[in-house]
């Protein structure tokens, strides 16, 4: 029986992701095929299945990368005395970075999961995981006292998911406007929905 190298495995599997990442930004989730993600990765389609059985699971590979990052984000976050403040630091500059394929490509695979029960699936799994990050974090600071104690903690994840959303949407619909301009004044709107409500 052959043995498989744990780092190794890993090192190929993250390089299978990188190439199909850019395959996906390229052609879009649809556009992209298996033998594209191949050719990228310089590996066959036998060697790639090795590791993904599917673009869905790829995508949620994908998926999985991007909560670990955002876990580790939202940890630096709640260890900066003005938490709020690092928040929207962090969110103000997600935003300016995102390029518009990218920004695009998220949206593409919303519309595939309307239609793809996998998709779908990937998708609810990994939206409950961000809206469990989001809530715990305005949860911390509620106990600091730094936002409304009263809010609804889940709730306000949920917007704040949709503003984000709304925002990046923009970026694609009115290619012309100012993307940092416009995050600028979602923070400001959104820093006094948050405000306890002594200070509003």
């Amino acid at each position: 029986m052959r043995t498989v190298d744990p780092e190794k495995h890993e090192q190929k599997r993250q390089q299978i992701l990188t190439a199909a990442e850019r395959c996906f930004l390229r052609k879009g989730f649809r556009g992209a095929s298996i033998s594209d993600i191949c050719a990228a990765a310089g590996i066959s389609p036998g060697h790639l299945y090795h590791y993904f059985a599917s673009k869905e699971e790829i995508v949620d590979a994908m998926a999985t990368r991007g909560l670990g990052e955002a876990a580790t984000r939202f940890a630096h976050m709640a260890a900066n005395p003005d938490i709020v403040g690092a928040f929207f630091s962090e969110f103000g500059r997600d935003k300016v970075r995102h390029r518009r394929s990218r920004i695009a490509l998220s949206f593409e695979i919303v519309a595939e999961a309307a239609r793809n029960p996998a998709m779908a699936k990937v998708l609810r799994r990994h939206y409950a995981h961000l809206r469990e990050l989001m809530t715990g974090f305005f949860r911390e600071v509620q106990k600091r006292g730094q936002i409304d104690g009263q809010m609804d903690a889940e709730l306000a994840a949920d917007i704040f998911i949709c503003a984000m959303d709304g925002i990046r949407c923009l970026a694609v619909r009115e290619p012309s406007k100012n993307l940092a301009r416009g995050t600028d004044i979602l923070k400001a709107v959104l820093t006094r929905l948050l405000a306890p409500a002594q200070t509003r």
